[in-house]
Parts: C-alpha cells; sequence; structure tokens
C-alpha cells in the first residue's frame, strides 16, 4: 500500500479529535477525560493476541499478513510490534529515518484495521536504551541527546498515523525499563507522552512497569496512560534453559513447585502479580499483559498447566495479553520444542494443544 493510500484510509475509517492548544500541562489535565484515548487507557479492552517479530533487535522484514488473517480467523485481535528503532533510523543522523521501512510499519497497521487487529507499537530498542544486546552508547534516563531522540521517534510516529482510531492503534512506548529509579522512568514517560498528545492528543499511550515489566508505576498513574506487566514468573518456569538467563543450574521445572515451605502456584501468582497491578487499575489505570510465555525446554504439560493458571487469572481480572510470540521458541507455531507432536498448518509446525488453551480463554 502506497502511504498516500494508507493515509487516506485512515483518514475515512479513524476517529479524529481536534487539538487543544496551547498544549499546556493544564490543557493535558482537561483534555484527559475527554479524549477517546484516555478513556481507553482507564478501562482497556481485553485484547489478545500475540507479539510479531518482524522488526525485534536487528530483524527488519515485512510484517506477513498471513500472520494477522490466522490469528483473527482464530478470534484474536490484539498485535504488539516490539521493534528496533535502527531499523528505520539512519546510522549517522538519528534525526533522519528510511522510509522503506516505515513503509512496512505503516502496511502492519493497514493489515491490523482489515482484519479487526489492533496494532500496539513498541520500541523495544530506543534510543538510550534496550533490555537487548549489544546496549546502548547513550542513556535514556540521564543523557538530555537520547531524550530528545527518544521524543522524536514517537512524535514522528504521533505525526504520521494521527486521525486512526486509538481503538486501532496504540502507543507503547519503551520495552522492559529497568535499572532506573520510578521518578526517573516517570520523567522520560511524561516528557514522551507529551510530545505525542502535542500532536496526536487522541493517542492511546501505554507505558511499561519497572523491573522488566513486573512492578507498576504509580508515579504514572494520572497520566491518562495505560499500563503494561508481565507473565514471566516464576523465570524458573519460563526461562528454564534460556540460554539469555543464568539458568544453567535450575532444575527441571514442575507446577505448582515448591521452595522450601513455600508452595509456588495459582494463588502465589494471584498475590504476587496481580494484586499489585490491581492496586493500580483502581487508581484509573487501565492493565494489559503486554508479554508473556513460555521457552520450548520446559516441559510441554509443566508449560500448559502454568499457562492455564496465568490465562484464568487474567480473564477474572478482565486483562487482555499478547503471548511472546506466534512464530517462534515460545509461541503456538514452529516452536521446536522435543515433546510436541505437531500439526502441519499452511506450512507451519502447530502446536495445537498451546492453541487450544489460549482459546478457552
Amino acid at each position: 500500500m502506497q502511504r498516500r493510500d494508507f493515509l487516506k484510509t485512515a483518514a475515512v475509517t479513524g476517529v479524529t479529535t481536534a487539538v487543544i492548544g496551547p498544549w499546556s500541562d493544564t490543557a493535558q489535565t482537561a483534555a484527559k477525560a475527554e479524549t477517546q484515548g484516555a478513556l481507553l487507557a482507564r478501562a482497556l479492552p481485553q485484547w489478545r493476541g500475540f507479539n510479531l517479530l518482524e522488526k525485534f533487535n536487528g530483524k527488519n522484514s515485512p510484517f506477513r499478513e498471513s500472520d494477522f488473517a490466522w490469528l483473527a480467523d482464530w478470534g484474536f485481535d490484539f498485535v504488539r510490534l516490539p521493534m528496533d528503532y535502527k531499523m528505520w533510523t539512519d546510522v549517522a543522523d538519528p534525526y533522519k529515518f528510511d522510509e522503506k521501512s516505515l513503509g512496512e510499519i505503516d502496511e502492519a497497521i493497514e493489515f491490523g484495521r482489515k482484519h479487526g487487529v489492533h496494532v500496539s507499537l513498541n520500541l523495544h530498542r530506543a534510543p538510550g536504551y534496550t533490555v537487548a544486546h549489544p546496549a546502548e552508547k547513550l542513556n535514556l534516563w540521564e543523557d538530555e541527546e537520547a531524550q530528545r531522540q527518544f521524543d522524536f521517534q514517537w512524535s514522528h510516529f504521533a505525526r504520521r498515523y494521527k486521525g486512526i482510531s486509538p481503538e486501532q492503534v496504540s502507543f507503547d512506548l519503551v520495552n522492559e525499563p529497568a535499572n532506573v529509579t520510578s521518578r526517573a522512568y516517570a520523567k522520560v514517560a511524561r516528557r514522551a507522552v507529551k510530545a505525542i498528545r502535542a500532536i496526536d492528543p487522541n493517542r492511546l499511550v501505554i507505558s511499561e512497569g519497572l523491573q522488566g515489566g513486573r512492578e507498576p508505576v504509580f508515579e504514572l498513574a494520572g497520566l491518562g496512560a495505560a499500563q503494561s506487566t508481565r507473565g514471566y514468573d516464576p523465570m524458573q518456569i519460563s526461562h528454564y534453559q534460556a540460554s539469555w538467563v543464568n539458568s544453567r543450574n535450575w532444575p527441571e521445572p514442575t507446577w505448582p513447585q515448591r521452595r522450601g515451605s513455600q508452595v509456588i502456584d495459582r494463588d502465589w501468582l494471584y498475590k504476587d502479580r496481580i494484586e499489585p497491578w490491581k492496586k493500580l487499575e483502581a487508581a484509573g489505570c487501565g492493565v494489559h499483559v503486554g508479554e508473556w510465555g513460555c521457552y520450548n525446554k520446559t516441559p510441554h504439560e509443566v508449560a500448559l498447566r502454568w499457562m492455564e493458571d496465568f490465562l484464568a487469572l487474567w480473564k477474572e481480572a478482565g486483562w487482555g495479553w499478547a503471548l511472546w510470540n506466534f512464530r517462534g521458541q515460545f509461541g503456538i507455531f514452529d516452536s521446536g520444542r522435543s515433546d510436541v507432536t505437531y500439526e502441519a498448518y499452511r506450512g507451519h509446525q502447530l502446536d495445537r494443544k498451546m492453541l487450544d488453551l489460549l482459546l478457552t480463554f
């Protein structure tokens, strides 16, 4: 799809909101109660879906319409796109972008519109911060230049997709902030949201919890943005034998499991992973599980029992989720598990048991 055609479609199908200006802090506060994006942020739909990794951590491929079509056919309605900003950002000039790569993000949003799937854009690698390797040279939490580049990234997306309904597109600011105080993180998030809303006050914005997305950020509860949590606890279940975590000495997992006299089970998940976020939700902030899943070395039946408990808790809480991932070692397609009898599905290997479990919730 050409960009001019994409924007024409967006203008017809999107919901537009007049800009309130000048865009002072007072104006922002007044607008929060009026914009569709802010209303969605307080009470998110229970979107369910997957992370799609076509622009993740150095990868720069077009998104596949078949992914959107297949997951929509099964009744899922959400994709999160965890992306590496370097895939469209000029190496020599961080304020110059590659239109070809950005056009492929346009296509993903159009695929979402066509198939009824919400698209959430996320900077998994952002100027000055990533959980991946290699680390960024700048520090997003401390360096003015990193923050200026971060704001520029989101300002560009705000301008590019202005007029598209927040029910169709959201901005998930930065993946899994860690090693930063809540005060410093909140300052960066507020600044980016202000830059977005200066251009598109109606955009749904999602900020992520601290400590790898695990801990709610109450300092941002009044921002008019939703927050994203994670579903990876306990890590001994979700990341057993994963090479990028220190898991070499972990025993083969069971579910439920014991740590000495302590039982780690569904009740533990509720107290540790649901209750703190319920308090945030009570403060008027919508919650979504932006990532969760289980690496392919965990025994399949253990993984499914653990997943079922999390899914049941999220359904009771009214929260949506996005499995990491659709195709790959955590996903329903081509996961490479040694203890699964896969079903051949349109050129891929489908984990039918996992899919059926997801469809139950």
